[in-house]
Parts: structure tokens; sequence; C-alpha cells
């Protein structure tokens, strides 16, 4: 693949390793660090004049310093005549701050902070974004240049076939009304039934009440969502799902953010397994915590790489496509 440079932020090293070992390349030389006032400094080791640019960054650990790392290293290979830089993140930062869904006198002044990132990636030089499974895909409209979401889903369905022994009789659940299309896709695939949760929440990562939609009795219920961050909502759906007579529950997450008391709280729940991606490092999480499992998707990522520098399609095959 030439003319082409795969450089790593900071925030996940492992799986920008993997993504330039499928793809045959060595990563770029970066130097990061931070001055004695804690401002990030970014020193790029190689030359990127009239190259196709791919920075892996995620959305994870310390965010706003991950971020601020992002930005500088697009900045710096586009004034160092980069062809084109593509962020690649796995992991959107504030995703979840897509609308003004507060309520009352103060929803005017309720910001949307996922269309300032993306405002930011847009000034800092970025030419396109590759991400994935963003938690509302309406973050692609804040952008006015490409940007591709693929999908864990392909990967998802693999992990299932391949380790869940019952899964011809499984039931696919959201733990939210907000993500029955993606259990609705993923259900298809399978040809297996779906359900869902509808929850109310009192305020934030604190849910009120869960009502069960949908028959789960006698069946391995796989719980499918884009992320978990406290796992309040999973660990109190799965008691939900065995109080109507699940067999066995699963948990199959794109994002496992884990944190605050997540880890105890799955550790005290009764989960088969907790399976992740690594869009986010997993390592000491699992140390901690044995129902973790993650899928590896440095595939996916690099082969939307290598299709976006050729020229191709990379939305449509994720989307519909298994591994």
């Amino acid at each position: 693949m030439p003319n082409i440079v795969l450089f790593s932020g900071s925030s996940h090293h492992d799986l920008s390793q993997r993504v330039a070992d499928r793809l045959g390349l060595e990563l770029g030389k970066v130097v990061t660090k931070k001055f004695s006032n804690q401002e990030t400094s970014v020193e790029i080791g190689e030359s990127v004049r009239g190259e196709d640019v791919y920075i892996i960054q995620s959305g994870c650990g310390e965010i706003n310093d991950n971020l601020m790392e992002l930005l500088i290293m697009i900045n710096a290979c586009k004034i160092a005549s980069a062809s084109r830089v593509t962020a690649v993140i796995p992991c959107f930062p504030y995703a979840r701050q897509d609308k003004k869904d507060k309520v009352g006198k103060n929803c005017s002044r309720a910001p949307i902070s996922a269309k300032l990132v993306a405002n930011m990636l847009s000034v800092a030089g970025a030419d396109h974004i590759i991400t994935m499974d963003l938690h509302a895909s309406q973050i692609q409209g804040f952008f006015d240049i490409p940007v591709d979401n693929l999908y864990a889903e392909p990967a998802v369905l693999q992990w299932i076939k391949e380790n869940i022994p019952e899964w011809r009789n499984c039931i696919i659940v959201s733990p939210d009304a907000g993500g029955a299309k993606r259990v609705t896709s993923i259900a298809d695939r399978l040809n297996v039934e779906f359900a869902l949760i509808h929850k109310e929440r009192k305020k934030a990562n604190e849910v009120d009440r869960m009502v069960l939609v949908g028959d789960v009795k006698d069946r391995v219920a796989i719980l499918v969502d884009d992320m978990a961050d406290t796992c309040g909502t999973i660990c109190h759906a799965a008691d939900k799902l065995l109080s109507a007579g699940a067999t066995k529950v699963y948990a199959i997450l794109t994002h496992g953010i884990f944190s605050g008391p997540a880890l105890s709280r799955i550790n005290n729940a009764s989960f088969e397994a907790v399976v992740v991606t690594n869009t986010i490092p997993q390592e000491e999480k699992m140390k901690h915590c044995p129902r973790i499992q993650f899928i590896d998707i440095s595939m996916i990522l690099a082969e939307a790489i290598r299709r976006t520098h050729n020229g191709e399609s990379v939305s449509y095959l994720f989307s519909h496509v298994p591994l």
C-alpha cells in the first residue's frame, strides 16, 4: 500500500498495532508528551508530504487529553502537507451529548457537545472520519466531511455462533427502546426473535423502572447495546430477564466503558459473559472481572482503511456482509 502512513495516538496503542499488523505496515514515528503546565506536545517523526495519513485515537481514558492530542496530530499532519488526513476514532467521544434532551427551563441551555467535537475535528484539518457504532447515527450529519460509521454487527454474529451452543434458541434483547433497530437487525440475521426493555430514568446513570416487552421464558437471552458505562442498566436488565424465565443471560456491547462501580456490578450479576469489542482497552478490566471477554475488531478497521485508501466502498460492506 504505497503513499500511506498510519499513526497511533496514546489512547489505545495495542489496537493501533493490531491494525498496522493486519495491513502489513509499520506505525509512523510520533512522540507525544506534556509540558509541566500539562499542555500537550506532539512531534511527527517522519515526512507526510503527499501521503494518505490515518491517525488512530479512541475516545477513552483521559478523554479530553486524548481528544486534544488527536486534534494536534491532525493539524500537525495537515500543515506538513499531507494529501489527506483521516481520523480513525473507534469510540467517538461525547457521543451521548448529541441532542438537547433536558426538560424545563434549562432546556435551551443544554449543550450539543458531539456537534462541538465534530466542528473541532473539521477545523483541525480532518478530511475524513472513520468510527464505529455511533451512539446516535445523526452525529454523521454534524460533519461537512465524509464519515464512515462502521458496525460491530458482523463480529458479534460470528461470536454468537461460535460461543453460544444454544444460539438457535436465543432471543436478542435491547436494554432500551433506542436500540430496537440494532437488535432487530441481529435477530433477523440469526433468524430468531427479539425483545426490548423500556426503561425510565430518574437521572443520568440511574434507572427507575423497567418493563420487558417480549417473551424470554426458557430461552437464552442476549442483551445487545452500543455501550455500557456504569452498567446499572444491563445489570438490572439481566435480573429482569432471569426473573422472566430466561435460562442464561449474555451481554454483548460495542464500547465497554466500565466506569465507577461497573466491574463490581458485573461481578455480582448473573451473566454468563459480558462481551465487548476492543474499541476501548480492556486488559486491566479483564483482570478484575473474569466475566468480561473481548472481540477483536482490528480486522474491520484495517479493512476500512484499506478500502478508503483504494477508493472503495466502506459503510455498505460492514453493514451488510459478515466477516
